[in-house]
């Protein structure tokens, strides 16, 4: 990577789905070159906070490295419209394999989902953008989305998420209600 930044050929170097000691190694090798490590992309929601407790997002933070979040609406699970209408379960692909998206895990995400979705009514705004508001402001400048967009509106929704900020106590209440998935 850093003989591609100082060929020109990119401009930034980033990782994807580095643990922290690996994310920390390619940091310290590109420090000593004098060159930045910008990102490590991972897998990041309110449905799966696991960096939070694995270092990964402690590492970003102590080193400056920006954590791009994938998948930051679960797979549409945030949203509530697997909790609101079981029939899509049906036709849900390799999502079939996670857990969250059988009846237990339906189940563990319910006072979640139904969180978001007040504080969607609360803002008069739609549950996925309030999950990635949460996302994108709850570390400060450090995390950053890349929502998947199935249809066209699904991208004009999701700007959405730019247009409002959560008070800081509903930021909160979602923290600690999605505690459970760190």
């Amino acid at each position: 990577m850093a003989e591609l930044i100082r060929d020109k050929k990119i401009k930034f170097a980033g990782v994807s789905n580095f643990p922290a000691a690996k994310m920390r190694s390619s940091w310290e090798t590109l420090q000593k070159l004098g060159l930045p490590l910008a990102s490590n992309q991972v897998q990041y929601s309110l449905l799966n906070r696991k960096i939070e407790s694995n270092g990964v997002l402690e590492t970003a933070k102590e080193l400056g490295i920006t954590i791009i979040a994938y998948s930051p609406l679960a797979q549409g699970l945030v949203t509530g419209k697997f909790h609101d209408n079981p029939e899509l379960l049906k036709n849900i692909g390799l999502r079939k394999y996670n857990s969250l998206f059988k009846p237990a895990g339906l189940e563990k995400s319910r006072p979640l989902v139904t969180l978001v979705k007040e504080l969607a009514l609360k803002y008069n705004v739609t549950p996925s953008q309030v999950a990635l508001n949460w996302l994108i402001n709850f570390h400060g400048d450090t995390v950053v989305a890349i929502p998947g967009a199935t249809r066209e509106i699904h991208a004009k929704e999701n700007t959405g998420a730019m247009k409002f900020r959560l008070s800081d106590e509903d930021m909160s209440r979602l923290d600690r209600e999605s505690a459970i998935f760190t």
